[in-house]
């Protein structure tokens, strides 16, 4: 898989051990980007932004989205 000279010079630091060889930054998916989890959170976020610009109290959204007080207060106090 690897060229000899790499693997060679690879030995030279660690040999029958596991290594982790992470990926370039430029090649980073955000969380959730594949599976459509982030899209569902800022959909989320966006409803529950909307409930508390209609009147909804944040203990009334906390209680219909099952969150704390606190993540409902950190989301429509964001900027966005």
């Amino acid at each position: 898989m690897l060229p000899e000279e790499l693997l060679v010079e690879i030995q030279k630091y660690v040999q029958g051990e596991t290594i982790y060889i992470p990926k370039q930054k430029c090649t980073y998916e955000k969380w959730g980007s594949l599976s459509g989890g982030r899209k569902k959170i800022d959909e989320r976020n966006a409803s529950i932004r909307d409930g508390f610009t209609s009147g909804k109290s944040i203990c009334q959204l906390a209680q219909e989205y099952f969150l704390s007080t606190e993540t409902i207060k950190k989301i429509v106090y964001s900027r966005k």
